[in-house]
């Protein structure tokens, strides 16, 4: 820890006796009032539950991490805020239903503004805006994600420790403990106590943190090294290899990228800490930093290339337009840490200190800005999509109608209203896809509709065969190979009673207009082999039984 973040710690931070005792209270309080506030039995919030429990849940928290003796007016108002702000996030989140699309990522990006905003508080950007210290804030940014995740382990324990008791008391015919951790509240109201107990301890102790810091910061930086040098031999194999063996070897290739810049600059700052001084004095880490530092803004690069790949491919979708910001942003990152590394030799890396500072601030506002309700990207999407189909860019066979059901809101079945009012092939297949009652799921590039593995109907009817293909093509995963279907007769409703075999088990179907299925029966191990040759036959036990080579297959049909 510096020796301003010391100073820093020993004024706003210092040891308080009482602050374990508050902080459990506080959030044992807020545990309970968030279990009251929330409808957990249902499958939906209201959005004033939602609201209100946001409002319980991010306001306590962000008030234990700031809350201080003698200094209670501005963390309170800023957990106001951030319990505010998440508040009417989650009334939105609540609201949207089927309205809008990719609701959680307003959520995700309301909970990553919070989270940067914290050591910012904590640091004085309030105060200080762009002459923040960049040392107070990173001293912030570790010592916060130390007590948090210390905190979560003592929760853990906690329950561990709960659990050995209540089966100690158990031995002796006394269960209080097991039907107490059966109810709701006193789980919240415990997980509460415990993390906000641990969280005091932890913040009172922040000098004993500060020499913690040190050792995390120092057992991150050994990851340089290998990462570096992993990070050169991938590149130096794009290089030689071509874009396209990234393409071939993984579908997730954006989130693989930018998964590995984000570690890239984590590792970077262990090495580089706070200050110059401070810094690894390893010349192998510090050329390990060099490397990594570099190697943000290429890898920012392919992420940016890949998900292009992609819409050029398929079009937006909300899911890449989030996608697209996460780039943007990882760009922005690369150029700052790329310069910075150019420029070290001569004028050290204060320069990246103070990008990041800057960028951490900007990174909040644009995660604020994206979680408030300015932006639709279904709707965006949707005329992306449309503009698409009308230029002949997509075939009316290979464009998704499901996801203008399904991922981009009301926007998206607006669109697939007027699309049914062509008539045509096109008003067909989107009149088709309104009219979904349950979201049809496929496997890789196989096109909606499509069934892909191959069926074998007995007794043979192709009738049967037509509707069953039709159905497996809207539930891919319930056959994905070789299958046969056996007519089991049909039920009190006129419905035909099908047992779907496949080799990894079986599964009864009841066939109408929709293909509603049943539950799905647990088959026996060992199954017996199932390919085209094989025999497979129903017989007469006092249950009915499926056999596959003579061998039985599962539990019974009926």
């Amino acid at each position: 820890m510096t020796e301003r973040g010391q100073d820093r710690a020993e004024d706003t931070l210092s040891e308080w006796p009482l602050r374990p005792w508050v902080l459990a209270g506080l959030l044992g309080l807020s545990g309970l009032l968030v279990y009251f506030a929330g409808d957990w039995n249902g499958r939906h919030f209201d959005p004033w539950r939602a609201a209100l429990t946001a409002l319980l849940f991010f306001g306590p928290i962000a008030a234990g991490f700031t809350l201080n003796r003698g200094q209670w007016k501005g963390p309170a108002i800023f957990a106001l805020i951030v319990g505010a702000v998440m508040a009417g996030i989650a009334w939105r989140v609540a609201s949207a239903e089927e309205y809008y699309s990719s609701a959680g990522f307003w959520l995700a990006a309301g909970i990553v503004a919070s989270a940067l905003a914290l050591p910012l508080f904590q640091a004085g950007f309030h105060r200080h805006r762009w002459a923040t210290s960049y040392k107070e804030t990173h001293y912030h940014v570790w010592t916060d994600a130390i007590t948090a995740g210390g905190a979560l382990a003592f929760t853990g324990l906690s329950w561990l420790v709960l659990v050995l008791l209540s089966e100690l008391f158990h031995a002796i015919k006394i269960d209080l403990l097991r039907d107490l951790m059966d109810e709701g509240w006193f789980g919240w109201t415990f997980s509460g106590l415990a993390f906000g107990a641990a969280l005091g301890v932890l913040r009172n102790q922040l000098k004993v943190i500060g020499t913690l810091q040190n050792v995390v910061l120092l057992v991150f930086s050994l990851l340089a090294v290998p990462l570096a040098l992993a990070l050169v031999l991938f590149l130096l194999a794009v290089l030689l290899s071509g874009i396209d063996v990234l393409w071939d070897a993984t579908r997730s290739a954006t989130p693989l990228l930018l998964a590995l810049a984000a570690g890239s600059l984590v590792l970077v700052n262990a090495v580089l800490r706070d200050d110059d001084a401070s810094a690894s004095g390893s010349r192998i880490m510090r050329i390990a930093a060099l490397v990594l530092a570099l190697g943000i803004l290429p890898l920012s690069i392919l992420a940016a290339i890949s998900m292009g790949t992609r819409i050029a491919q398929h079009g937006l979708s909300p899911e890449r337009i989030w996608g697209l910001v996460a780039i943007v942003i990882a760009v922005l990152y690369g150029v700052a840490y790329f310069v910075s590394a150019i420029r070290s030799r001569k004028l050290g890396w204060d320069a990246l200190r103070q990008a990041n500072l800057h960028l951490a601030v900007a990174s909040c506002a644009v995660a604020l800005l994206l979680a408030m309700p300015l932006l639709d990207f279904g709707a965006i999407s949707t005329r992306n999509q449309l503009a698409r189909l009308e230029a002949g860019k997509v075939s009316v066979d290979d464009f998704d109608f499901e996801a203008l059901r399904w991922d981009f809101g009301d926007a998206g079945r607006k669109a697939l209203t007027r699309l049914a009012e062509q008539g045509g092939p096109v008003g067909e297949r989107a009149a088709k896809a309104a009219a979904q009652k349950e979201r049809t799921y496929r496997y890789g590039d196989a096109k909606p509709d499509a069934f892909t593995g191959t069926l074998r109907v007995q007794p043979d009817n192709p009738e049967l065969h037509a509707r069953l293909t039709e159905y497996l093509g809207s539930t891919p995963w319930l056959c994905r190979g070789y299958c046969v279907a056996l007519n089991l007769g049909t039920d009190a409703d006129g419905r035909q009673n099908i047992a779907v075999v496949h080799d990894g088990g079986w599964r009864k179907i009841l066939l109408d207009e929709a293909g509603v299925p049943e539950s799905p029966a647990s088959p026996e191990a060992p199954l017996p082999a199932l390919g085209p040759d094989s025999t497979v036959e129903m017989r007469e036990e006092t249950n009915r039984y499926i056999f596959v080579d003579g061998e039985r297959y599962g539990q019974p049909v009926d």
